[in-house]
């Protein structure tokens, strides 16, 4: 019996965007094709896609939501189908030969789309108004899609958040550092801009300064006769936070409402 084999037709440049029978992308293929930062995804999605007063949703853009490994567990996060058009004007925002690259791939699709639609309007009546329907419904089918994913998504929202304000916390240090960088991942704040971020939200909400508490224990230590590594793992921010029990119940009430707002 013989072997059917699956040719790939498409181009390195269709490969690598994962380019559909529409034409179309998606914003975590273009991303990663425009060599852009990875922490800087989420930020990314927000300012170009969904924040951007420029572009509208169900036409520009669709929502639907992928599953990907992490270090816990399978875990889900949004993506966005791109029209043409609209890949190519956020290619238009990047520098490079990727960039450029894109922008003259999209801009040859957009050509392919118009002589396209100037083909069409040679068909007949009866025939123009059953590629009507036929398209009419597709679009049907991608909203109902998009509605079912809505309502999973928001479903696997709260399932997240019954987990964040429920589970206790066991290794204190450790876990409270995971959750601060998962936190980072899913919103695409830098790392140690969060932690900052989250120290002066216990500042404010603690009417305390973690900087007066360092250097006061700093030098009850010194006078104790500590060594400087004692001094210096003793000293931390999260330590003196971990020492002191009303703050460390802030603490953990302000990771546990960031988290549950990038849930």
């Amino acid at each position: 019996m013989l072997e059917v084999k699956t040719v790939e037709t498409r181009t390195p440049i269709e490969i690598a965007l994962d380019i559909d029978s529409e034409g179309m992308t998606t914003a975590s293929k273009l991303y990663s094709f425009l060599k852009l930062s990875q922490s800087n995804y989420s930020k990314w999605c927000r300012t170009n896609i969904t924040d951007n007063e420029f572009a509208t949703e169900n036409e520009d853009y669709w929502r639907f939501v992928i599953e990907y490994e992490s270090g816990v567990g399978v875990k889900q996060r949004e993506d966005y189908k791109l029209t043409a058009h609209f890949a190519k004007k956020l290619s238009v925002k990047g520098n490079g030969e990727k960039a450029e690259q894109a922008r003259e791939y999209f801009t040859a699709v957009e050509e392919k789309v118009k002589q396209t639609a100037i083909d069409r309007s040679q068909l007949s009546p009866q025939l123009q108004l059953m590629n009507m329907l036929v398209e009419s419904m597709n679009k049907t089918e991608l909203e109902q899609k998009r509605q079912a994913q809505q309502i999973e998504q928001v479903q696997t929202t709260v399932d997240n958040m019954k987990e964040i304000f429920t589970q206790p916390i066991g290794d204190w240090r450790n876990e409270i550092n995971a959750r601060i960088r998962e936190i980072s991942i899913k919103s695409g704040i830098d790392y140690q801009t969060l932690y900052n971020e989250l120290y002066g939200r216990l500042e404010t909400i603690a009417h305390c300064s973690l900087q007066r508490l360092q250097d006061n224990k700093r030098s009850r230590m010194e006078k104790a006769g500590n060594t400087k590594t004692a001094i210096r793992e003793a000293t931390t921010k999260i330590a003196i936070i971990y020492d002191k029990p009303q703050l460390k119940a802030i603490f953990e009430d302000v990771v546990r409402r960031y988290a549950m707002a990038y849930a």
